[in-house]
């Protein structure tokens, strides 16, 4: 009996722990779709800035008007912007940005500043005693952008006044619900566009190409790192809604099989006292 006790327990904890994983499914999901919807509306507009950035970049080239985010310099320091999720419960996510930050800073010769945006990456980078310069958690599921300018400013005034002469974003881009793929991209020096020939036709800038892009540099970054973000969180919700999900289901493949277990075991015990009281009559006729 000690043992059907001991599975009936197990099997009782275990619908609790599958209640909780599909709870947590279900907010999940909830949060992915609004994640989602946020990181697919702000895509447009961070390619056409990318975009815009770039092509005034090159022509601003030509007109030797060269803006100080522009400048390429040698590189004697970079910074890596690295994101990552505050909470775990999210697969192999957090594993696998960290993986690649932490394989591209030791590929490097040169000394690296980390920028640390969540609790999983501050925590990984920490026990490594890298150069940790900032750290930024629990910006919340649904930041704003006015909540990512200090991560902003720092890579700015970074690179501005030469303290690093490149900057790396390192996140998680989403792709969909079951596919999210760990990048690394440059954001400083932005890269100026190739603009072939036929289409280098002369704008009038007003007030000036110069004041134009001094204005727009800066937002760009800015845009840049939001989205990074926005694109980290997505990612986060939907590994998240996919873990919850294959742990329910896992929870509930092991109530079937301690299932199957607990009544063998009853069948067992219910055999063994009708052998019992069989032998017992049997004894006293």
């Amino acid at each position: 009996m000690a043992n059907i006790r001991v599975i009936r327990r197990r099997i009782r904890s275990i619908k609790s722990i599958a209640n909780i994983t599909k709870a947590m499914q279900m907010i999940a999901a909830s949060k992915m779709r609004r994640a989602q919807e946020r990181d697919l509306a702000g895509r447009p507009y961070s390619e056409k800035i990318r975009q815009v950035i770039a092509d005034l970049a090159a022509l601003s080239q030509t007109a030797e008007l060269l803006h100080p985010l522009l400048q390429r310099r040698p590189v004697k320091r970079l910074a890596v912007v690295h994101i990552t999720p505050d909470r775990g419960l999210c697969g192999g996510l957090p594993i696998s940005i960290n993986r690649l930050t932490a394989s591209f800073i030791l590929e490097q010769k040169l000394p690296v500043n980390l920028v640390v945006v969540g609790r999983k990456g501050f925590d990984f980078m920490r026990r490594y005693v890298r150069d940790i310069q900032a750290e930024f958690t629990h910006l919340g599921d649904q930041p704003r952008m006015f909540d990512t300018l200090p991560i902003s400013h720092i890579i700015i005034d970074a690179y501005t006044s030469g303290e690093v002469d490149q900057v790396y974003l390192a996140y998680t881009r989403f792709i969909s619900t079951m596919r999210q793929t760990p990048v690394l991209e440059q954001v400083l020096p932005v890269e100026p566009a190739v603009i072939p020939r036929a289409q280098n036709v002369d704008y009038i800038f007003e007030p000036s190409p110069a004041a134009v892009l001094s204005e727009l540099l800066p937002r760009f970054v800015e845009m840049q790192v939001y989205h990074a973000i926005l694109e980290s969180i997505a990612s986060e919700q939907s590994a998240r809604m996919v873990a919850m999900q294959n742990a329910t289901d896992n929870a509930k493949d092991l109530i079937e099989d301690l299932t199957l277990v607990y009544n063998k075991a009853r069948q067992e015990s219910i055999t063994r006292e009708l052998l019992d009281i069989t032998g017992g009559a049997a004894a006293v006729a």
